[in-house]
């Protein structure tokens, strides 16, 4: 099928409109009890997976605090390019998030993981591990939601077989966390 942009813009309303919002609030309720309880809130994902796991940080972290004077305690364990290479280095690449889990995560927080696939060998690893130490673990995932889907004590399940609108719909729940914890009236 050849590409045009009405389709893509049909079938990312599609994929979009096809979010289950039961999800989607049950993910923002562990999301806002994590952080009232003072816990950390960790996310990771690889590629377009880890600038979402980044772009979400950075909102939650700014945003909330701007808007509700509440800290967030938000990190992206696919930010430190350093880690990452350290441990793909010394260990594996199955392991740059798994071993960030280890170090820095309580049984308090939460360890959000994001992947078209659900697969990515390094986040079901962080998941795994989050999971041995009680650490609550919530997954958006596409595809068929794969190992993550399964294994994650929460998720959010993108209904579709491309990556892009799985990326898209990554996107647009970082955005309606964001507002959710900020209140409906934000534009910023």
């Amino acid at each position: 099928m050849k590409f045009t942009i009405k389709d893509y813009i049909e079938q990312h309303n599609a994929v979009v409109g096809n979010l289950d919002h039961d999800e989607i609030e049950n993910a923002i309720l562990l999301i806002k009890n994590t952080i009232e309880r003072g816990g950390r809130v960790a996310v990771c994902g690889n590629g377009g997976s880890a600038v979402a796991a980044s772009h979400y940080i950075t909102d939650w972290n700014k945003m909330v605090y701007a808007y509700t004077n509440v800290r967030f305690n938000g990190i992206c364990l696919s930010d430190n390019v350093g880690l990452i290479t350290a441990y793909a280095n010394d260990l594996s690449y199955d392991d740059v998030f798994s071993e960030q889990v280890k170090n820095l995560l309580n049984k308090d927080d939460l360890l959000i993981t994001l992947s078209g696939s659900g697969n990515s060998e390094n986040v079901v690893k962080a998941t795994i591990v989050a999971k041995s130490m009680s650490v609550k673990t919530l997954t958006i995932c596409g595809y068929d939601g794969g190992k993550l889907k399964q294994l994650s004590d929460n998720s959010v399940w993108i209904r579709s077989m491309d990556m892009q609108l799985c990326e898209d719909a990554h996107t647009v729940f970082g955005h309606m966390v964001m507002k959710n914890l900020c209140g409906s009236d934000i534009v910023a």
